[in-house]
Formats: C-alpha cells, sequence, structure tokens
C-alpha cells in the first residue's frame, strides 16, 4: 500500500514539474562523479544538500539563502540547523525533497543510497553527485559546485584561497626531516581509528605525520590499549563528535600511560571532529591545526580549531 502511495505521488510531483519547467532552454550540462551527465535547466533558486558539508559548501559560496533544506547535523554555520530537516544523509526522506521543490539536489557517492538518485530524476529533480575522498578533492569540490550553481568565478577564487593554505602547510611540513607517529582516535568507546582509506589519513600525511593505523585492513579499525602502548605513538589526537566531560576525560585517560612517548612528552590533544570528519571547506581549518599539533617546532601563522 505505501508504495502505491509514493508511486501515485511521484506521478503526480513529476507532472507538476513538468508543466513548471516546460519551454525552458538549460543553462548547462555537468558531469558529476558518477560519471552521469546532469542538465541543469536554470540557474539552481531552490537546492536541499544531501550532507552537512554539502551544506557548509553552499553557504561558504554565500548560497545559504538558496538552501531550502538540510541532512541531520547540518549544524555549521549555526542558521542551517533552522532550515527543514530531509532525514540524514544515509536515511533521507525522499518525500520531504520532492515536497520542497528543489531544482537541485546536490548528493554525495559517500553516503547517499542510489536509489534515492534514482527516485529523485524519476521525480524530474536535477541531482549532481560528488565524491571528494581528501582535502585536495574538498577544495575542488567548491569549484565543481560553484560552476553548478553558477557562480564559477567566485567559486574559483575561494578555491584557490583555499589550495594556498593547503599549499603552505605542505611546504613548511616537507621542509622537516621529522615525521612524528600519530595516532588518531576518532571515537572514545570503542577506542577506534582510521586506515589510509579516510580523508582523516591524508589529513595526517599533508600535516607531516605517519598513521599509525595506515596498513589497518578495516577502514575503521578498533585498536586495543596494549596494541597503542607496543607502537608507541609520539602524537595522540583525539577527536569525538562527543563533548562536554567525556571528550576532556579522553584525554585525561591517556595522561595515565606514561610509557606511550605522546604522553611521555605532553603530546596528546584534542581537535574538534567537524574540522576534520567533513570534507568541507573548514577542512582546511581542521589541517592548518593538526599540522600545529603534530609540528610545535614549526614557526605557524595562528591558527583555530584545536582544543589542547
Amino acid at each position: 500500500m505505501m508504495k502505491g502511495m509514493l508511486k501515485t505521488f511521484l506521478s503526480v510531483t513529476i507532472s507538476i514539474l513538468s508543466i513548471l519547467w516546460a519551454g525552458s532552454a538549460p543553462c548547462g550540462t555537468f558531469k558529476d562523479a558518477l560519471g552521469r551527465e546532469v542538465v541543469i535547466e536554470k540557474r539552481p533558486m531552490r537546492i536541499v544538500p544531501l550532507a552537512p558539508s554539502l551544506t557548509e559548501i553552499l553557504y561558504y559560496l554565500g548560497l545559504g539563502d538558496r538552501v531550502v533544506g538540510v541532512t541531520n547535523h547540518s549544524n555549521y554555520p549555526p542558521e542551517a540547523a533552522l532550515k527543514p530537516s530531509v532525514g540524514s544523509y544515509v536515511n533521507l526522506n525522499v518525500e520531504r525533497i520532492i515536497t520542497l521543490a528543489p531544482d537541485l539536489v546536490i548528493g554525495t557517492v559517500d553516503g547517499n543510497e542510489k536509489f534515492v538518485i534514482e527516485l529523485l530524476e524519476q521525480a524530474g529533480i536535477p541531482v549532481y553527485v560528488v565524491n571528494p575522498r581528501n582535502v585536495r578533492e574538498s577544495v575542488e569540490t567548491i569549484g565543481l559546485l560553484s560552476e553548478v550553481c553558477g557562480l564559477e568565478k567566485k567559486g574559483e577564487s575561494l578555491a584557490q584561497a583555499l589550495s594556498a593554505r593547503v599549499n603552505h602547510v605542505v611546504e613548511k611540513t616537507t621542509a622537516s626531516r621529522e615525521k612524528p607517529l600519530v595516532f588518531l582516535q576518532i571515537h572514545l568507546h570503542p577506542v577506534m581509528s582510521v586506515n589510509s582509506r579516510t580523508i582523516h589519513h591524508d589529513l595526517i600525511r599533508l600535516a607531516g605525520g605517519e598513521n599509525m593505523t595506515a596498513d589497518e585492513p578495516i577502514t575503521y579499525p578498533r585498536i586495543s590499549l596494549e596494541e597503542i602502548i607496543r607502537r608507541k605513538p609520539e602524537v595522540i589526537l583525539i577527536s569525538s563528535m562527543e563533548r562536554g566531560g567525556m571528550f576532556e576525560r579522553a584525554r585525561a585517560d591517556w595522561l595515565k600511560w606514561t610509557s606511550i612517548p605522546a604522553v611521555k612528552n605532553g603530546r596528546v590533544h584534542l581537535i574538534e571532529s567537524d574540522l576534520i570528519d567533513r570534507p568541507s571547506p573548514r577542512i582546511v581549518a581542521g589541517l592548518e591545526t593538526m599540522a600545529r599539533l603534530i609540528h610545535p617546532e614549526i614557526e605557524w601563522d595562528k591558527a583555530a580549531g584545536s582544543k589542547q
């Protein structure tokens, strides 16, 4: 019964959208991360981004007024949280998205279900999909979305400025011969880290560190305390979506294990998860923060985003 209602709803919606868009000439055809050619019929004025990182990019481009819906946890900038929710990026409410009548939906390969994209396309809504896998691709995505949204020059300028900041960090860390062994904790209970197939690994690499768990077969491996003690990381970075007492207590718990070089030398730090988890413009601030923590001996410009 529910499937029948959804089918009827989609049919009606497709008919309405076809009438609204009839006679409009395409303003551009863009190839997305899935290799699809996406036709944008008109300058997008009602946009639904399907991940918090995409919401951040649109606001960064000055397109916050065109965003008509967001996914859960779209908390930056703060005003984004006031937009209607369309569910989590892994559990989207298709009916809600269609009801918002977007003229562009932006999705991600990593997170959004393929059937959601197909349903939206059946409803006549253009869906442009991106797939940033590392820091530089995150910056490039800003340029791609600015082009799709008709702000190519502005996006190019903003992306170039971010790229310059990335290059500055890389130049500084490349000049240093030291590559400290870094353990990044992304979850408190159980203790979890990241392997080489993550944006976090790319951050550690660009920041001039060596990822302790790079060669783990699982993308987000669980790591025992005994293994960490055995591997002797020189820097421990703690990132978690949990805040307040639990977040601070995680650092205090590490300070008991003085046989670990990172603990012995006072190099256990907290870093804001939103700065390193999302392929958004703030990933560059995350890189700058991480580089400063991994290489305190380098003379850095003022960077933001860390807790120590």
